[in-house]
């Protein structure tokens, strides 16, 4: 039970880190939208849907941290694997925000076609797609320095931004 306990422990603390980010990127983008769609009397989603959302996708960058391919230039520079991960993780994201858009459509419709349809033809596209760019940039800036703590560390690119200031290893130095 104790080896269950710790293994459970170790995958949770490891979803944390992209779980608060998520939960902090996604308000963003629903004070953004909310400030968008001001006075036009289109409902928004409640924090416990952000909240939601934020725990799927920090689950969903643990398990793609998991798959062979995720991590597919480790031996080149940080732009290479932050690009590709951040196209996965936005080709995800953009799933799943079109997934959250879809079942606003179905609460009214109750059929998952007539519901396609309807987010098809009254979908506001321009703010879908202005939500998918904050979310691309947002999502690069994350792997960026997700990347940039699998190659300098966690504690030392921790210590850059909180204090005190970790010395770099003397095989990072030149000369």
């Amino acid at each position: 039970m104790g080896v269950s306990f710790a293994k459970l422990k170790h995958e949770l603390m490891k979803m944390v880190p992209p779980t608060v980010f998520f939960f902090i990127l996604l308000h963003a983008v629903v004070i953004i939208r909310a400030l968008m769609v001001k006075g036009t009397g289109i409902s928004l989603p409640t924090s416990v849907s952000v909240i939601v959302s934020s725990l799927i996708l920090g689950k969903a960058v643990l398990i793609a941290n998991m798959l062979p391919f995720i991590n597919r230039y480790p031996d080149r520079p940080l732009i290479w694997n932050a690009g590709w991960k951040t196209l996965i993780y936005t080709i995800v994201a953009g799933i799943l925000h079109y997934l959250e858009r879809l079942s606003e459509f179905w609460k009214e419709t109750h059929n998952v076609a007539a519901a396609q349809h309807e987010l098809l033809t009254h979908s506001n596209w321009p703010q879908f797609w202005a939500i998918q760019i904050l979310l691309f940039l947002m999502i690069g800036n994350y792997c960026a320095f997700a990347e940039l703590g699998r190659v300098i560390g966690r504690d030392v690119l921790k210590s850059y931004f909180f204090g005190p200031r970790v010395d770099v290893p003397p095989k990072w130095q030149k000369g």
